[in-house]
């Protein structure tokens, strides 16, 4: 495989070739003008407001590209802190596999063994969690189950309402049996590390993550945004333009989901961080090769898409502490992607070839970070069947447009009509749901309105279509959009259901079921 040299000073990509063979792509060479190519055209099709990422090869950065606007009038180089949303997972896995090594906590504790109010829906699968079962989406709730007390941000939940809401939650599967990715558990593990290390979670994180990898930049827990500066925004694409949306105002907070997608860090945070994954010998004695293999082994199962067999020609795929694992073209290879509103990244590891690919991105880029990672990463797996990141991408719009065309579209929600303050007079009122807490059903200025408490941007008008009614929030897009569906009994009971099919899983409005507690403030209740 052709090398490149290392880039010392770069803001944009300024690489150049410097050819070493590899006996697995002889034939192949690697150039920093098909890479450029890539993103070029990744980024004008995608529309992406900024993008950081690196190639890691043998402990040197071969390629390095930080370029576009951050959002705040500055421009995007390789200190611009972004959102690294589910790539913190595996820095919180890290975090414990550090105190794990200095005896602090064994990954077979009993989760109540640390926090011992830590219940289950399943009294006895509460009893049993271990502290390996926290990072590996095995604990039997549905996909995102609880999301709705992380995000949408800000809110009012706390990490200790994320322990106690975990009662309430119903299980869809047995424990252990089966995977389905959850954000609530590494924010109880966070609180673990916590209780194990007798320091706060983003303390602990500094002391045992970033200050002994020299990860300089990277924040965690609440942070002053102007004086630490040169900070990416998310953005959104809307009306043919980017505009930021969900700014930082003057301090970052600490959220109560930093453990599982909290951190914010640089490209150069994010190339360090790779570097010394791929060699230990960098920091001799920060993990020992015990807990780096119990990090990167398959210990859950999941299910292997049909395009994962058909890009990578893989074999297997499992989530190991933070990070998944599979085969890729015959080679090891472990990765993890980050989501969250305007910020996407995405970090993969081919660890025998001490390989890394990062990529940070302040805009709509699910797409643009899979079609460029794909085609990177071909380039040192299968160099022959490599193909330009364009064409991976126009087969995921195809995806896409087949989806839709066999009827995966959401459903159209207009004409609909306001509802007016005096339906559903049986149902106005004050509600509480068993996890989310409480919310109200009560007239407005302009209509019916349905609020949660402690969400300020779960609020919304109530509408009427066609018999139904339906939920437009006030501040996210139609896309969240929910069904209201009153129920009928005893005491007036409130479910709502997600009216998109694609809905992002976070917004987990079918695990919700609202009780009548009482009347709207001031007024008597409505009668029919």
């Amino acid at each position: 495989m052709g090398l490149l040299k290392p880039v010392r000073h770069a803001r944009r990509c300024v690489c150049v070739a410097a050819w070493a063979v590899f006996p697995i792509a002889a034939a192949q060479t690697t150039t920093t003008a098909s890479i450029d190519a890539d993103v070029a055209a990744i980024v004008q099709h995608e529309h992406l407001p900024g993008l950081a990422m690196a190639v890691v090869d043998h402990g040197q950065v071969v390629y390095q590209h930080a370029d576009g606007m951050r959002g705040d009038g500055g421009h995007i180089d390789q200190d611009t802190l972004f959102k690294i949303a589910s790539n913190s997972k595996a820095m919180t896995a890290a975090l414990l596999a550090r105190l794990v090594q200095q005896g602090r906590l064994r990954w077979d504790d009993p989760v109540q063994r640390h926090l011992p109010g830590f219940r289950m829906h399943d009294a006895w699968v509460g009893q049993q969690m271990q502290v390996r079962d926290l990072l590996i989406h095995n604990s039997g709730l549905g996909l995102g189950a609880g999301d709705l007390m992380l995000w949408p941000e800000p809110n009012a939940f706390t990490r200790a309402d994320i322990i106690a809401g975990l009662a309430h939650l119903k299980p869809v599967s047995s424990f252990r049996s089966r995977y389905a990715y959850d954000n609530l558990m590494y924010v109880v593990a966070g609180e673990v590390a916590a209780a194990a290390g007798g320091k706060p979670y983003d303390q602990l994180m500094r002391e045992q993550v970033f200050e002994p990898l020299g990860m300089d930049r990277c924040q965690v827990g609440a942070w002053p945004v102007k004086q630490v500066g040169n900070v990416a925004q998310p953005h959104a694409w809307r009306a043919g333009r980017n505009v930021v949306v969900n700014a930082d105002g003057e301090t970052s907070p600490d959220l109560t989901s930093m453990a599982a997608g909290g951190i914010r860090c640089s490209l150069r945070d994010m190339t360090r961080w790779m570097q010394v994954l791929l060699e230990p010998s960098l920091v001799p004695d920060w993990l020992n090769a015990e807990q780096r293999r119990t990090l990167w082994t398959l210990h859950m199962p999941m299910p292997l898409g049909e395009r994962q067999r058909r890009w990578d020609n893989a074999h297997f795929y499992g989530y190991g502490y933070g990070w998944r694992v599979s085969d890729m073209d015959g080679q090891w290879k472990v990765a993890h992607t980050g989501t969250l509103s305007g910020m996407y990244s995405s970090l993969a590891l081919l660890p025998d070839r001490k390989v890394g690919v990062v990529m940070l991105i302040n805009g709509e880029g699910e797409d643009a970070r899979t079609a460029l990672m794909q085609a990177l990463l071909k380039r040192f797996t299968a160099p022959h069947d490599a193909r330009p990141a364009e064409a991976y991408l126009a087969e995921l719009k195809t995806e896409q447009a087949t989806r839709a065309a066999s009827g995966h579209q959401r459903p159209v929600t207009s004409p609909a009509q306001a509802a007016r303050a005096v339906d559903l007079p049986r149902w106005q009122g004050r509600y509480r749901d068993p996890w989310l807490g409480p919310a109200s059903l009560c007239p407005g200025k302009d209509g019916l309105r349905f609020s949660v408490d402690k969400s300020p941007k779960l609020q919304g008008a109530v509408l009427q279509q066609q018999g139904r009614w339906l939920l437009r929030w006030d501040t996210l897009g139609d896309e969240a959009q929910a069904w209201l569906q009153p129920g009928e009994g005893p005491v007036p009971t409130l479910d709502l259901r997600a009216i998109d099919p694609d809905i992002d899983f976070s917004y987990d409005f079918q695990d919700l079921h609202f009780t009548r507690t009482g009347d709207c403030p001031g007024r008597d209740r409505p009668r029919r």
